[in-house]
């Protein structure tokens, strides 16, 4: 059995432990230096804990530094970065749909619930914007709107109909009912084999 005493003529941070001779009773305690844990740390581990010097950001053992990653996952391109793509031919159609039907769209708002159609084109077209900045080019700046998936559009797009992407922008799409039944298709591919 160990017995943690004071600091009695120990060095800061050690303790005197006392442990009994062999053969002898708890009365001949014998002294016995050590570290106490609760004082003494690694000086690793204090390195770990204040961060290495000189190297940016937090440091090791911070709580902060192991939710961030030292390699971060590269973020996807952004709808309207996509739409730049496609546009150019510098992506392939399979990338743009999977970009587009989880990526956040942006539709003008009436009075009234649901999508505004443009009926002056050989097939009804629903104007739908990547960016808010995009919709406000074409709606102006007071405009009401609201935004949903491109994978909810697929979904809620009333049969029949298009929709044109950026229209006011320099890189806009137009995709009609067909191509649409086309990205249905694939989404449902996609989602369920």
């Amino acid at each position: 059995m160990n017995v943690v005493t004071s600091h009695n003529g120990a060095p800061p941070g050690i303790v005197r432990i006392t442990r009994p001779q062999a053969g002898r009773g708890p009365d001949s305690l014998v002294p016995v230096y050590g570290y106490e844990q609760s004082a003494y740390q690694d000086p690793y581990q204090q390195q770990m804990q204040q961060g290495m010097s000189g190297m940016p950001g937090p440091g090791y053992g911070d709580p902060q530094a192991a939710q961030q990653s030292l390699y971060p996952e590269p973020s996807p391109p952004s709808l309207a970065d996509a739409v730049r793509a496609f546009t150019t031919g510098a992506m392939p159609v399979e990338d743009f749909q999977a970009i587009f039907i989880t990526s956040k769209v942006y539709c003008p708002r009436g009075d009234r619930p649901g999508f505004l159609a443009l009926h002056n084109t050989p097939t009804p077209v629903i104007p739908m914007f990547s960016s808010l900045k995009e919709l406000k080019r074409y709606a102006g700046k007071d405009s009401k709107h609201f935004s949903v998936t491109g994978a909810e559009i697929l979904d809620l797009l009333p049969t029949g109909y298009g929709f044109a992407l950026d229209m006011e922008g320099e890189h806009r799409m137009v995709f009609d009912a067909r191509a649409v039944e086309q990205m249905v298709d694939f989404t449902m591919r996609r989602m369920y084999g």
